[in-house]
């Protein structure tokens, strides 16, 4: 490795720091977005069943706002459920983009990783290959071997930065994806709130939402 970044010169440093800048966002997000983390299964029926017992109390209200980002959005709504569909649906609004906001931290720094890899990669290489034809200014063509070697060296970077830029922009891509998707869920179970609060729908209280 280190012989690698010898050969590759400077330009591997920024190449490096990104591939482990790369490594710690994907690992961290892998944590935060698990979906029985973000929007567990049945909060909607068990907020309804306290509901109905009339246990759901300001303290209980706490603990299922601290449990989840879906615990916050659908608590922000049925405290303002009192105040009409409307208002409830805007707070329920209100703080949905605060948690979108966080769920995708870090997901703009690991897209732009994705896409200045390759550049780095690539001005090492043009760099490489500038002191290469500085070299044969100097000597000459006659050494093949040595040309050879040279134009190696220079095209490191470029295989350094794709490798790192590939893993960047698949990780980008699939974290995106997982957003959305729990962003659709979680619109799916506040509409859901707001409609049995409002008396639009019915639920069978041990209803089980699907994973």
């Amino acid at each position: 490795m280190y012989e690698l970044v010898l050969a590759g010169g400077v330009i591997m440093i920024p190449i490096l720091l990104c591939s482990v800048i790369a490594l710690a966002i994907i690992f961290e997000r892998l944590w935060t977005l698990r979906t029985s983390r973000i929007a567990p299964e049945n909060i909607v029926n068990d907020m309804l069943l306290k509901l109905k017992k009339k246990e759901l109390t300001s303290a209980r209200l706490r603990e299922i706002q601290n449990e989840s980002p879906m615990g916050r959005i659908l608590v922000a709504g049925l405290i303002n459920a009192k105040h009409g569909r409307e208002i409830m649906k805007e707070s329920i609004l209100e703080e949905a983009s605060q948690v979108v906001h966080e769920l995708e931290r870090f997901l703009s720094g690991l897209g732009t990783i994705a896409a200045i890899t390759p550049l780095l990669g690539l001005l090492g290489t043009v760099i490489g290959m500038i002191e290469v034809f500085a070299e044969i200014q100097v000597g000459g063509a006659g050494n093949n071997q040595a040309l050879a070697g040279g134009i190696s060296k220079a095209l490191i970077t470029t295989a350094v930065g794709l490798t790192v830029a590939i893993p960047a922009l698949v990780a980008h891509r699939f974290f995106q994806r997982k957003v959305d998707d729990l962003v659709v869920e979680m619109e799916q179970q506040a509409l859901k709130l707001v409609e049995v609060v409002h008396g639009d729908r019915e639920v069978e209280l041990g209803e089980v939402r699907p994973s």
